[in-house]
């Protein structure tokens, strides 16, 4: 089943030629079925690039999806227009009375601010928070969730004495979880990072669903506030991590190559996308999940009422 977007989204003729069905209003109104409600609060700052990979993983189930595509209301944007903002975002102003199923926000470039500084940080601190009464499952990535584990958890963060970028092999702790149905033991996930997470300051509410040795945790499941935590980026395309690098280098940036991402280790090659399956399963399983346990009644959505 396909996915329902905005008719002129640039991101449409990509999902279109990859073969992922997309579904015009006119056609989603004759199925009687209730669409499950998804947003996207896009932090990043190239948002077509973004919105495509996350609308691609979402549209990966056999359920009919609406997506919403939210900003911040902070009108700065280095590589959207604001026209193009204007067209095919909603502020999280506009959408705050509405109640959704699921909700994924982003990652930002800003990992290097404190949280305060952040221009920001009180809406996102608002935004959060109406998680809990308007979205029965978030999905925070990243910087994201970087963020709300420190809001909603006191979590510390700190910067490592090296950035952590390539692709770094993971465990999986707990293959029984609805989230990871199907996960081989271990996957290759691409990381690009400077801070992690402190293990001491994590609450009981979380449990540790993806760790590595190499890079620390990449996953957590959040049982007291109906969340999921991905602090890395498996809804990467091929050349997410190759594009960041080659621009630091332009740059005249001493970034150091990525770690098991261009074939040979040779930066003029195409890197090979190892994560895929994985990115596609992981939005499946917690798709499914979603369906299996949010209310028909959407009004009831962070209600606790059926």
């Amino acid at each position: 089943m396909p996915i329902r977007i905005p008719d002129q989204l640039p991101a449409r003729v990509t999902l279109e030629t990859e073969g992922v069905v997309v579904m015009d209003q006119s056609r989603s109104a004759r199925q009687d079925i209730r669409p499950l409600q998804f947003g996207l609060l896009n932090l990043m700052p190239n948002k077509q690039r973004t919105e495509t990979q996350f609308a691609r993983l979402i549209a990966s189930t056999p359920l009919q999806i609406d997506l919403t595509l939210v900003r911040v209301a902070d009108p700065l944007s280095k590589s959207t227009p604001e026209d193009y903002l204007q067209n095919f975002y909603s502020t999280w102003e506009d959408v705050r009375a509405k109640k959704f199923d699921g909700f994924v926000v982003t990652g930002a470039p800003i990992a290097n601010m404190p949280f305060e500084d952040v221009r920001y940080w009180p809406e996102m601190l608002e935004i959060i928070d109406w998680t809990q009464t308007n979205v029965h499952h978030t999905m925070f990535i990243c910087w994201g969730a970087q963020a709300a584990l420190h809001h909603l958890h006191g979590v510390r963060r700190y910067r490592m004495d090296h950035k952590a970028f390539g692709v770094y092999r993971h465990k999986v702790l707990d293959t029984r979880h609805p989230f990871l149905r199907g996960f081989s033991d271990d996957l290759a996930v691409p990381v690009s990072r400077y801070n992690d997470i402190d293990r001491k300051s994590l609450s009981p509410d979380l449990d540790i669903l993806i760790d590595s040795d190499e890079v620390g945790i990449c996953m957590l499941d959040d049982r007291k506030y109906r969340a999921a935590y991905m602090l890395n980026h498996l809804e990467y395309d091929n050349t997410s991590l190759a594009d960041e690098y080659h621009r630091d280098i332009e740059a005249g940036l001493e970034t150091p190559m990525p770690v098991d991402l261009f074939p040979d280790n040779d930066p003029a090659r195409m890197p090979e996308n190892r994560w895929r399956s994985h990115a596609h399963l992981l939005f499946q399983n917690w798709i499914n999940e979603i369906y299996q346990t949010t209310p028909y009644d959407l009004d009831k959505v962070g209600t606790g009422e059926w």
